[in-house]
């Protein structure tokens, strides 16, 4: 038993070890943790335009975590040297994810709780982020404009958001 118990802390201490490595910042606080690679460089001048698709929440209360990978997208980039008017990114939510995107008043009606997800996505949207709902999905939630965060865009539908963003030189991010 005592062999099994020095085996945990050890395998605790080396993940809390690794974890410690991971950092907020530099672009976007309290979201967005990385952990530097000093061995790898970016070409100069890199550039992205990069979607990220989401249809899930996370659950009720918590931050979905698919939006916080693009906080950890522009961090990872601006501390590898990316500068930040070169890192274009779009969030296109559809499906059960709609909630996330309520304003905090529209969260609290729902689900007697602030909305986690608010100053990530307002943390988001100052950085230029595009933050899209599909209006197929937002119709069949009952979810209007009024409702949803400031700042976030309708569009007809998810399959559209991606058609014109890929139009404008947008890939996917399959993560």
């Amino acid at each position: 038993m005592a062999c099994c118990l020095v085996a945990l802390f050890s395998f605790n201490s080396a993940v809390n070890a690794q974890m410690s490595t991971f950092k907020d910042g530099p672009v976007i606080t309290g979201f967005g943790k990385t952990a530097p690679v000093p061995s790898h460089s970016l070409p100069e001048n890199s550039e992205f335009n990069i979607t990220f698709d989401v249809a899930s929440t996370s659950g009720e209360g918590v931050v979905n975590r698919k939006f916080d990978s693009l906080a950890r997208f522009i961090n990872m980039h601006a501390a590898a040297g990316v500068k930040k008017e070169n890192i274009h990114l779009a969030l296109v939510v559809h499906g059960s994810a709609v909630f996330d995107l309520l304003n905090d008043v529209s969260y609290q009606e729902k689900f007697d709780t602030p909305n986690p997800n608010e100053p990530l996505l307002k943390a988001l949207l100052e950085n230029n982020v595009r933050v899209i709902l599909c209006g197929q999905s937002a119709a069949s939630k009952a979810v209007e404009s009024g409702q949803l965060v400031e700042g976030v865009e309708i569009q007809l539908s998810a399959m559209t958001a991606h058609a014109l963003l890929q139009q404008e030189g947008y890939t996917v991010n399959p993560f």
